[in-house]
């Protein structure tokens, strides 16, 4: 029995040990959103640079989705920091992360961004309704009192007010956390107005056509822009930020009457607009040097704030009382769950 036990203490201290030196990792680790990718770059310069004790963080990108699996899969060197989101994290990967030892999970509202629709420049300029963007986009829809398949073929159908342009809807795939916002903000809103049919729940809405109209890019951004340029008569899906930094190819669609920009998003005039968020692993803070600090430093006014390098980058800023919350949440390691 006493050497049983000798053993069992000896296998421990060895797990222990072992342990030790994958979280003995300088850098840190941070993957997700495509959209907060160019934030999150620009943000780890900026503290590589005032920060000389700690390395420049790593920033890769992969979706939204994707960083999320990658941040629950553990604690230690093979697991991720930060994943960035452009949703909130949902209640099946609170229980990855849970069913994996990730137990203090820190939700940091970074700021905001908008979801837009761009064509290409050298096309017609588009002014959409929700509705009028379900009706292009759904598998189905109601037409003389039948739920029929989806016959439209040409925006001018849905409302002779649009353009005559084919349909092409190039739209993020399932692993973005841009799909989430486009189905909630677009298409239930759109199929809402249009008239659910009884017997039919909310998933009605959200199930795209299959017959080629609906392109669904699991890429970034940059995939489906190069989409528009082939196919000329397409319309993308992109965030503010992306758009802005291409307004040399793109035009950008208005929404119930009202154009995306950082005011209007701002503002909250805009109607397709979502939080973006960082998702911080508890159990590294003050083991993977700088984790915190660099959580602060993107916290602070100077970065992301009005007038910040981060809004020229195009986020748009958290308010400042939104702002002094989230930095007490912060560093009080408020915790999801």
């Amino acid at each position: 029995m006493t050497i049983n036990k000798s053993l069992t203490a000896l296998t421990i201290a060895a797990a222990l040990s072992a342990s030790l030196p994958a979280m003995a990792r300088d850098t840190i680790q941070i993957a997700g959103s495509s959209t907060i990718l160019p934030f999150s770059s620009v943000a780890a310069e900026e503290f590589g640079h005032a920060y000389a004790q700690f390395r420049t963080p790593v920033v890769g990108s992969g979706g939204t989705g994707g960083g999320l699996r990658q941040f629950c899969q553990g604690v230690g060197l093979n697991t991720l920091d930060i994943a960035a989101a452009s949703r909130p994290i949902r209640d099946n990967e609170i229980k990855a992360c849970q069913d994996n030892n990730v137990k203090q999970v820190l939700e940091v509202r970074l700021g905001y961004d908008g979801i837009v629709f761009a064509s290409n420049a050298a096309r017609d300029n588009f002014a959409l309704t929700a509705e009028q963007v379900f009706a292009a986009t759904a598998e189905k829809i109601v037409k003389d009192g039948k739920l029929v398949n989806n016959p439209y073929t040409n925006w001018s159908q849905i409302d002779s007010a649009l353009p005559s342009q084919e349909i092409t809807l190039v739209i993020p795939a399932s692993n973005h956390g841009t799909r989430e916002v486009f189905e909630e903000r677009l298409l239930k809103t759109g199929c809402e107005a249009a008239g659910i049919p009884a017997g039919m729940d909310k998933d009605f809405c959200t199930s795209v056509r299959t017959d080629g109209r609906v392109i669904e890019v699991a890429g970034d951004y940059t995939e489906t822009l190069t989409r528009l340029q082939v196919q000329q008569e397409a319309l993308g899906v992109f965030g503010l930020n992306f758009y802005e930094q291409n307004r040399d190819r793109l035009q950008v669609a208005s929404i119930d009457g009202v154009v995306p920009s950082l005011d209007t998003i701002g503002s909250g005039e805009y109607p397709v607009s979502r939080p973006l968020f960082f998702y911080v692993k508890g159990e590294h803070i003050g083991v993977v040097p700088g984790l915190s600090e660099f959580i602060e430093y993107f916290l602070s006014d100077a970065v992301s704030g009005y007038g910040s390098p981060l809004e020229e980058a195009g986020l748009i800023p958290l308010g400042d009382d939104e702002r002094a919350g989230i930095q007490a949440d912060f560093s009080a390691r408020k915790s999801i769950r």
